[in-house]
């Protein structure tokens, strides 16, 4: 039975430090990383390359391309339609990933909260 207490093998003094730094190093590569993955650009496009969407790791729209020809005024439907698929598939590529990122960094343990 440890005399010190904590975890076995865990000396209170150097191995905290040593934990502690560890720590500090993986919230700093975590802050750097999820910075990167916001700047970054995705982009999917729906109705065969008709509608294109184009959103950022901070999940903002920043380019919508229609090509003319997609906008038929006696159906606007499927043209929104189109938007809306565009724009959630390049919402689902940032979202899975920015998760497939920092899950590397954190050993594919969620930490709630963190993004």
């Amino acid at each position: 039975m440890a005399k010190h207490g904590g975890f076995p093998g865990m000396g209170m003094g150097g191995n905290m430090q040593q934990l502690a730094r560890q720590a500090q190093k993986l919230q700093q590569q975590m802050t750097e990383k999820q910075a990167e993955l916001e700047a970054r650009e995705f982009e999917a496009s729906a109705g065969g390359g008709m509608v294109t969407a184009k959103v950022t790791g901070k999940k903002q729209l920043v380019e919508l391309v229609i090509k003319p020809e997609a906008v038929d005024p006696d159906d606007v439907e499927l043209l929104q339609d189109m938007v809306v698929a565009a724009v959630n598939e390049a919402l689902r590529q940032a979202d899975e990933t920015v998760e497939r990122e920092m899950g590397k960094l954190t050993g594919g343990f969620g930490i709630p909260g963190l993004f």
